[in-house]
């Protein structure tokens, strides 16, 4: 019984700090906005620091966008799963007016010309809740 105690305890510790960051804000199923990023150069630090230090400038600025998550992609382990990308990004919107708002405001912009020179391929899936 005290096992099983420290196990819930653990566990539920884990989940109280798992999604505590600024960053990361809650999920708005009203417009959802995915973007995989292609690095010219992936295997370069140089590359990869400028490219999440505008990524992260970009974000932190954003009037718009409600979550904000930057992820890299895990070892695949199974045939289904692509992890060719270098960078993905998660946003979610209340609407897709505010999304359109977030395409043209200034962050945006900065971001595309400061970062648009590190990457070969950007592929963007938008979608909207079912319900």
């Amino acid at each position: 019984m005290r096992k099983i105690s420290l196990v819930l305890t653990l566990l539920l510790s884990l989940a109280a700090i798992g999604q505590n960051d600024d960053t990361m804000k809650e999920f708005d199923s009203n417009f959802a906005h995915t973007v995989y990023f292609w690095l010219a150069n992936p295997d370069s630090q140089e590359d990869r620091d400028a490219f999440e230090t505008s990524l992260q400038k970009f974000l932190d600025n954003s009037a718009y966008a409600k979550t904000k998550f930057i992820g890299l992609p895990p070892r695949a382990s199974r045939d289904v799963v692509d992890g060719s990308f270098s960078y993905s990004l998660i946003v979610t919107f209340e609407s897709a007016e505010a999304q359109k708002k977030y395409q043209d405001e200034a962050p945006h912009k900065l971001f595309i010309e400061e970062s648009s020179k590190l990457w070969t391929k950007v592929i963007v899936y938008d979608s909207k809740a079912i319900r």
